[in-house]
This record gives C-alpha cells, structure tokens and sequence, in this order.
C-alpha cells in the first residue's frame, strides 16, 4: 500500500525496536506496543486504511477490558466519564461507537501512535478512582525540597519544550539548568505519573534532547510492577523514597552540579569503551 514502507521506515527509525508491526491484511497492521493494561494484557491497536485515509483503533478492545472491572455503565457518567473525556478531547481521539480512532494526519504516524497510546492510558487511570482520596503532600514536599537545595535560576518546575510541545503534553516536574546536560526530574507519585514520565522520556529520547532522567518516588513499593519495569528500562536514576533517601539524592544532586555524572545517558552510545568509561557531565565554563 502507498505509504506503509515510508510509515515503517520513518516511524521505526524514530521510535526503535520498542514498537513493532504485524501484517494482517491488505490496509491492515496490528501495533505492538511496550505498554499494557494494570492485570498484563496487552492493549489493541490496529492501523489500518480507510479509503485513503489511515486511522489508529482499538477496534472496541479498551472499553471491553474496563468492564471486566468496572461496570460499564459508570463509564458513562460521572467522574470516570469526565476522565475518559478530558483523556479523548486532549489527544484529539474519536468515540465511534465503543470504537477509539485517531486519524492520522500529514503522514505523522509517531506523533499520531504516541498520542493514541496517551490517551489509552489516560483512560485505563479510570480503574484507579476510589470513593475517596487521601491528600498527599508529597509534590508539595517534592518542590519544597528542590527550592531547599537548588538556586532559583539553576532550577525550573513544570518544565515544557514550548517549541516542540506548546500543548504542555510532556512536562518534567523540575528541570535543574546550568549543565551540559540537563536534569529530568520527575515526581513520581502513584502508577499514573509514573507512566507519563515514562512516555515523556521515551518522548524526549525520541525527539534528541539530550538530558539526564531521573525519578523520585513518593513511595516506589506501591508502583504496578509492570509500570515501575517499564519506567527502569528507560530512566538513568532512580530514588525509592523522598523521605528516607533524602541524604542520598543531596549527595546525588551535588555531584550532578559538580559534573560527576556519567555523560551517557538513556538510548545514547559512548564511541568507545574507553570514552564511555571515562566520560564525565561537566557544566560549561563562562
């Protein structure tokens, strides 16, 4: 078909052996995917033609395996309703039906795929909603710490590419500047906010920014396993817990700005062994 050899060439070389794609049919692909639902299975997304069009869809699978969960009449109404909403309106995905589909457009099937897998995750949050919700200051202490630690014109919170990204679609918690590669630090507080720092890592990795990542949870223990995994392979550092690991990042945070860190980070290779070893992240001199 015209134009699948130009998506499988341009999208691969962007995204990496991450994703990969099954021939089914004439005008049809099934996308595999390095994200799943909470219980493992794995989510459905076909891309496949309609007329000259080319459209991402879970074929109706989503809903399906939320109701294996949830009654699907409190996906109709309600809070879930309102997030299942907010999650469609923001990455532009069409109801049709129990069908999820977003077109793509001008030939960009990465943005279009990333988009798509967004929003399906944004739904899937809907399975976390409790009666009620215990107020965590664990954000409020996150940034508490890093104002504590870092001088204001070394440090940026909620931090977004607003070339790339005007949207804010991945926004890294606290952004710590004056280095030759910047610190992604991302506050990490339940299986949600770990999953979008994972997609916003793969997102930045993807479009060549050059940074190093790292991931503070609230409290690691109580990520989904197949969440914190996925987050592992992707992140360069990670601190279980703000509270009890607090001397440790201090530590970490003043050799980052000492320039002893390793200068390779995530999806990135040393030249050679040797330069790789010795390597070092150290800021510009004025």
């Amino acid at each position: 078909m015209t134009g699948v050899p130009t998506f499988e060439t341009k999208f691969l070389h962007q995204v990496g052996s991450s994703v990969q794609l099954m021939e089914e049919g004439p005008g049809r692909y099934r996308v595999s995917v390095p994200f799943t639902f909470n219980d493992g299975d794995v989510f459905i997304i076909i891309l496949k033609q309609i007329g000259s069009n080319w459209v991402f869809s879970d074929e109706g699978h989503t809903y399906m395996h939320l109701a294996y969960s949830i009654e699907a009449s409190r996906l109709l109404y309600g809070t879930r309703r309102q997030m299942i909403v907010q999650a469609l309106q923001m990455f532009q995905v069409q109801e049709r039906g129990a069908e999820l589909v977003l077109p793509v457009h001008d030939n960009d099937y990465a943005d279009a795929l990333w988009s798509f897998v967004q929003a399906l995750l944004k739904i899937v949050d809907v399975t976390y909603l409790t009666q009620e919700r215990v107020r965590s200051t664990f954000l409020e202490d996150f940034q508490t710490f890093f104002e504590t630690m870092i001088a204001p014109d070394r440090r940026t919170f909620e931090w977004y590419d607003p070339e790339h990204d005007p949207d804010k679609r991945y926004v890294v918690d606290c952004r710590i500047n004056g280095l030759a590669r910047p610190l992604f630090i991302y506050a990490l507080a339940n299986d949600d906010r770990v999953r979008d720092a994972t997609i916003g890592i793969a997102y930045f990795i993807r479009t060549g920014f050059k940074f190093y990542s790292v991931g503070i949870f609230e409290d690691q223990t109580i990520i989904n396993r197949h969440v914190l995994a996925r987050f592992t392979d992707i992140c360069d550092r990670q601190f279980p817990n703000l509270s009890s690991s607090r001397e440790l990042i201090e530590k970490f945070l003043i050799a980052a700005l000492r320039g002893e860190l390793p200068a390779m980070a995530h999806g990135e290779q040393a030249d050679s062994e040797e330069e790789s070893d010795r390597a070092l992240l150290f800021a510009p001199h004025d």
